[in-house]
């Protein structure tokens, strides 16, 4: 189960308590929750931390209006991450989570404080953008474009009591996503890491390349097999990789090549 510090509120779920020396926020993608990283709390047990963002809308907090403007949801997470840096922080966020991680971390360095590392999976450079890009509309259309990005077949997405649970966050984020604008700024003083699956429509090799623009600090590009869920069947690799960069945490450099 999700256990929770008292003074964790809704946003941030602490999916493995530990004392180890560094916490990872995990920021999921659009439509996810943040029980998507408990696979990945388990396999970076004694290495870190493991905290996910848990944003409105959805489970616990389905209640709660989602909210569908990026910039304002990096405010509301950067608030509520700042009762957790007694301890190193990086950040991993996947696809829309990338965004949002990407511009927390920006917020956080503004601020003044410091992020060991940035890993973002599954989502083009913040600056890119894709013309003509047609965004979902109707329920089928929405249904359509998870199918597309999943190689599971996902039948249950043909109940409409799951539509009805699922789709309403799942639509606030990609209105989230659709009207993001990446504003220029400095780049980020951390080392990012960027992971891509070798076979996901949402990125190509030259967009995930892109974001060592993004950073003063060390870039990797690493790809694994797979599409844009790639992280669903390779949990252990990354976090395996995630690991190792923690470990050298304290190192004045991450890795530079592309693999």
């Amino acid at each position: 189960m999700t256990e929770t510090r008292r003074d964790a509120g809704a946003w941030i779920r602490r999916l493995l308590p530990s004392d180890a020396p560094v916490r990872l926020v995990c920021f999921p993608h659009a439509g996810g929750a943040a029980s998507y990283y408990h696979r990945m709390a388990r396999q970076l047990s004694g290495e870190a931390e493991v905290l996910a963002v848990q944003y409105p809308g959805r489970q616990d907090r389905r209640r709660e209006p989602c909210v569908d403007d990026l910039a304002e949801l990096a405010d509301l997470v950067l608030a509520e991450i700042r009762p957790w840096t007694d301890r190193p922080l990086a950040f991993f966020g996947h696809s829309m989570g990338a965004l949002l991680s990407f511009e927390v971390a920006r917020r956080l360095e503004g601020d003044g404080g410091t992020l060991t590392a940035l890993f973002v999976s599954g989502r083009r450079a913040p600056r890119l953008t894709r013309p003509g890009e047609v965004r979902p509309r109707s329920d089928d259309e929405l249904v359509a474009a998870v199918r597309k990005l999943n190689e599971a077949p996902l039948p249950l997405l043909d109940e409409p009591a799951v539509r009805d649970f699922v789709l309403p966050p799942l639509r606030g984020d990609y209105r989230a996503v659709a009207a993001y604008r990446y504003a220029s700024g400095p780049p980020l003083a951390c080392p990012v890491v960027m992971l891509t699956g070798d076979q996901d429509p949402q990125v190509t090799w030259d967009e995930a390349q892109a974001w060592r623009e993004h950073t003063t600090g060390a870039f990797e590009l690493r790809s694994f097999p797979g599409g844009h869920f790639y992280l669903d069947t390779h949990t252990a690799d990354v976090a395996g990789l995630v690991a190792a960069h923690l470990r050298n945490l304290r190192s004045p450099r991450f890795g530079t090549g592309a693999a």
